[in-house]
């Protein structure tokens, strides 16, 4: 049976941040935290990526939901990416590790989620929202919910209040992912308004949404709709 991951004490009047890169999986996990809290608010980072499109989309995803917004500039602060440095071939390994894709970008999430918990507790929001998956994706290390759980902690400690960290995604695989914006009843907001092209390719439209089969991001989004298709869930 696969594990879920509950909500944890939730009051109400519960608030939480949503982490909102404008990719399938933020997308789905926002509409899927107004249906399990109150007040749903969003933060997303600008960090040079080279699918830089994801935040307009983002911008357009929020507005749809009726959440606010708050986007961060980090351009310049993270590198040794394909997705920051945007001469290098999205489909390789990575330079530095081997066993990753070159898309890998180094302590991304743990600056991400740090910020979100720090900017979090001055709007007394505790409780955040990210889409990391272990179940079908790239390989990244910073998705697992070993290293969530670890961040909970360290964070909570750091700030003295407990902080909640949600990711409804963890243990499904892409093609559930595709099933759950169907049942959340946003499955035409995913497909049409999301973006998770890696090389930023929003000219070609496909039934899975805008991008092209040649980086690893679109290949997984596709596959997993063509799956979620065949066993009758979209």
């Amino acid at each position: 049976m696969r594990k879920t991951y509950p909500i944890m004490n939730l009051s109400p009047t519960s608030s939480t941040l949503v982490l909102l890169s404008g990719g399938q999986d933020s997308t789905t996990c926002l509409f899927w935290a107004k249906q399990h809290f109150k007040t749903v608010r969003a933060i997303g980072f600008d960090y040079g990526q080279k699918h830089k499109i994801e935040l307009q989309q983002a911008q357009l995803i929020a507005d749809m939901a009726g959440v606010s917004l708050q986007m961060v500039n980090m351009q310049g602060m993270l590198q040794g990416s394909a997705l920051t440095e945007h001469d290098k071939d999205m489909s390789t390994q990575h330079e530095l590790n081997a066993d990753l894709p070159a898309s890998f970008v180094p302590g991304r999430n743990a600056l991400f989620l740090t910020i979100a918990a720090s900017y979090g507790y001055t709007q007394q929001i505790y409780d955040l929202v990210g889409g990391m998956c272990q179940t079908d994706y790239s390989g990244y290390p910073d998705c697992r919910r070993v290293f969530i759980d670890s961040l909970q902690t360290s964070m909570s400690l750091a700030l003295d209040h407990d902080v909640r960290i949600h990711t409804p995604l963890m243990y499904l695989t892409k093609a559930e992912t595709w099933k759950l914006a169907k049942e959340l009843e946003v499955l035409d907001i995913v497909r049409e308004y999301s973006h998770t092209d890696y090389n930023g390719n929003r000219t070609d439209y496909n039934e899975w949404g805008y991008g092209k089969l040649d980086n690893p991001a679109s290949i997984l989004r596709a596959k997993g709709y063509e799956e979620a298709k065949e066993k009758g869930w979209i």
